[in-house]
C-alpha cells in the first residue's frame, strides 16, 4: 500500500493516546531548575519547548472542533506555574476533541505547509509523532530515558517518511533529516529523519 494511503486509513488515536503517556512520563521529571537548559530543537529551552507542545496540543484541539484555521489558536499555550499539570491539561484536551472527531472530516492547520485543511487521520498522526519526538527532545535535554515501544516507532517511521523537506527550519517542530548511521537502530533512524541527532546531549 502507498505510504500515504496507509496513513490516510489508520485511526492513529489510540497510539496518539500512547505517544501522551510517554511524552508526560519525561515531562514528569522536569525541575524547575531545568527549564532554561537548551534542547536538541535550537530555538527553544525546554520552558520553550514545553509551552509549544501546550500551543500545539490547544490548536489540534481546535481543529478537531472545526476551529483551527485561527492561527491564534495554536498560540496561546501557557505553563503557568506547573509546567506538568498544563502539559496534561492540554494533552487531556486534544485527546477528548480527537475521540469526537470524524476521521472522514478535515482539520485547517495553519501552521502546516503554509495552511490548508488535511484529512482527520493525517492530521492526527501529525500530532502523533510530534508527541513521540518531542519526548525524545525532552529527556536528551534533561538526561532522562526516551523508551517509545516498537509499535510507537514503526508508526512513527510511516509518518515521518511523508514529511517534506521544505519548510523546516528555526522555530518548527523539525529540522532537515540528517545522515543516519548504517545498521542503526529504528528509533535513531526516526529521530535522524526528522532531524534530530541521536547522540546530542545538553
Amino acid at each position: 500500500m502507498d505510504p500515504l494511503n496507509e496513513l490516510l486509513t489508520t485511526d492513529f488515536r489510540p497510539l496518539d493516546r500512547e505517544a501522551a503517556d510517554l511524552y508526560l512520563s519525561v515531562v514528569a521529571q522536569v525541575k524547575p531548575d531545568a527549564l532554561r537548559l537548551p534542547t536538541p530543537c535550537p530555538d527553544w529551552t525546554l520552558h520553550g519547548l514545553l509551552r509549544h507542545q501546550v500551543s500545539q496540543d490547544e490548536g489540534f484541539a481546535a481543529a478537531a472542533r472545526g476551529e483551527g484555521a485561527r492561527l491564534s489558536a495554536w498560540r496561546g499555550g501557557d505553563l503557568g506555574e506547573d509546567p506538568l499539570a498544563a502539559a496534561r491539561a492540554s494533552a487531556g484536551l486534544v485527546t477528548e476533541a480527537f475521540a469526537g472527531a470524524a476521521l472522514d472530516a478535515r482539520f485547517d492547520l495553519p501552521e502546516i505547509r503554509d495552511g490548508g485543511a488535511f484529512p482527520a487521520a493525517l492530521a492526527i498522526s501529525f500530532h502523533f509523532v510530534d508527541l513521540v519526538v518531542h519526548a525524545w527532545d525532552v529527556a536528551a535535554a534533561i538526561g532522562a530515558a526516551w523508551e517509545p515501544g516498537a509499535e510507537l516507532v514503526e508508526a512513527s517511521l510511516k509518518v515521518a517518511a511523508i514529511v517534506p523537506e521544505e519548510g523546516r527550519g528555526p522555530g518548527d517542530s523539525f529540522a532537515p533529516s540528517v545522515p543516519s548511521a548504517d545498521g542503526a537502530e529504528p528509533r535513531d533512524r526516526l529521530l535522524a529523519l526528522l532531524g534530530r541527532d541521536p547522540a546530542w546531549r545538553s
